[in-house]
């Protein structure tokens, strides 16, 4: 709900920016067309007057005091040619220093551009002899008016620009405390009881000496406890730096493996291997990449809906890349939400927070710079989740494709958790 409001409240201020755009262009082009109008307006005035006083004085006299009078204020540049086009007089240039053969060359190339610009004004004895034309081109003003548009739209962008990276950077800030403090404040409530529970399991060991079925018991809760304490250490390196070393990806992955098919129901029958035979090694923080690692095979069951199915690890290094590609066989991920997947509070589950996708990016990428990602799916072909390391690669046997180092899980059979740990 709060994401569907962030996205509208960003469209809305994007079309409100849109909207002062194009009212700012719209403004300036009005200004612009008036600027212009007033210009042809004075250059129409000059050639009535040319046209009057030509007429008076039969086509003779010199006239140039109309340039020095009548058009004293002009700034914009203006040629007065013959009815051939030939410069007769000039004004705003800047050819004065010119030679009169580099002058003329000058004056016939600006004559070109003022006409690709505005269309020149004739002036005609009765309306029938043409005596001259005036051509003229754009004040400084009008020239920067016409670009004002567009430094006006580059700095609307760059404004949207930088309000949307500050307005997202103040979101993913307040996500990243909102996370770090429920982690430390998860960690810290489950400490205490944490504490209590592995006190009262040493009273129960003392008691368990020839009683096998409260051995067993005790057994089992040490796992249970020792599963949470590992869950209270995830927590609590949420937010800190965490330390990063040499270990076995396949080692780390067999040990996420062992852990799920214990928890998978009997009446599933479902294949968990390792495609990639050999000893794989990264610099890694155990904990948090087991963490990663448990969540996409969760996913993965989760959607594979069918009694049967398959999840299949490839490991690869090349160089400084090390990527490890998790594939299953569920019932896939539409193209258009493969981003969408990540974001927090997405789930198309009924139960759970929607959180362990975007919990895992943010492991691997702010902790072990890496990057998360949905490499390839489609509905109803299943998919895969790549998880790419950076990192220079530690010496180790390196695998070949295509040996399973982990055999099938087969529940439905009897097969029972210490049965497959063996095969193991």
């Amino acid at each position: 709900m709060r994401s569907s409001l962030a996205t509208k409240f960003k469209i809305g201020l994007l079309i409100i920016a849109s909207a002062f755009v194009v009212a700012m262009l719209i403004h300036s082009r009005r200004l612009t067309d008036q600027l212009l109008a007033r210009e042809r307006q004075v250059v129409d005035l000059y050639a009535k007057s040319y046209e009057y006083i030509s007429s008076e004085r039969s086509g003779s006299g010199d006239l140039s005091f109309l340039f020095d009078e009548v058009l004293l204020t002009v700034d914009f540049p203006v040629i007065l040619t013959d009815p051939e086009n030939n410069p007769i007089y000039s004004k705003n240039l800047n050819d004065s220093l010119l030679a009169p053969a580099e002058r003329l060359a000058f004056d016939r190339r600006m004559l070109a551009e003022m006409d690709r610009t505005n269309r020149p004004i004739k002036i005609a004895l009765h309306d029938t002899l043409v005596l001259n034309y005036v051509h003229y081109g754009e004040s400084e003003l009008v020239a920067q008016l016409r670009w004002l548009p567009y430094w006006e739209l580059a700095l609307a962008a760059v404004f949207i620009l930088v309000a949307y990276i500050g307005f997202s950077y103040i979101k993913r800030s307040e996500q990243s405390g909102i996370w770090v403090g429920m982690a430390k404040e998860t960690a810290h409530q489950l400490g205490t009881p944490l504490s209590s529970l592995m006190g009262w399991l040493e009273r129960m060991k003392d008691h368990a000496e020839g009683n096998p079925a409260l051995a067993e018991t005790t057994r089992e809760m040490q796992q249970d406890v020792e599963r949470l304490n590992k869950v209270a250490a995830r927590f609590s390196k949420i937010g800190s730096t965490p330390i990063l070393k040499e270990e076995s990806l396949t080692e780390v992955i067999q040990g996420v493996i062992r852990y799920i098919a214990k928890r998978i129901p009997r009446s599933r029958s479902i294949e968990l291997v390792i495609e990639t035979a050999g000893d794989f090694r990264a610099s890694i923080n155990r904990e948090l990449f087991e963490w990663v690692i448990e969540n996409l095979m969760k996913n993965a069951l989760d959607a594979m809906e069918g009694p049967t199915g398959r999840i299949a690890f490839t490991i690869q290094q090349q160089g400084k890349r090390t990527t490890i590609d998790v594939t299953d066989s569920g019932k896939g991920i539409d193209p258009k939400l493969h981003k969408e997947v990540f974001r927090p509070g997405y789930s198309t589950k009924k139960r759970g927070w929607g959180l362990g996708l975007s919990l895992s990016r943010r492991i691997i990428e702010n902790y072990h710079r890496g990057r998360l990602y949905v490499k390839q799916s489609a509905p109803g072909s299943g998919t895969t989740f790549r998880i790419r390391l950076e990192q220079k690669p530690h010496t180790g046997q390196r695998g070949s494709r295509g040996t399973a180092i982990v055999p099938k899980v087969d529940r439905a059979e009897g097969g029972d958790a210490t049965k497959a740990e063996r095969q193991m």
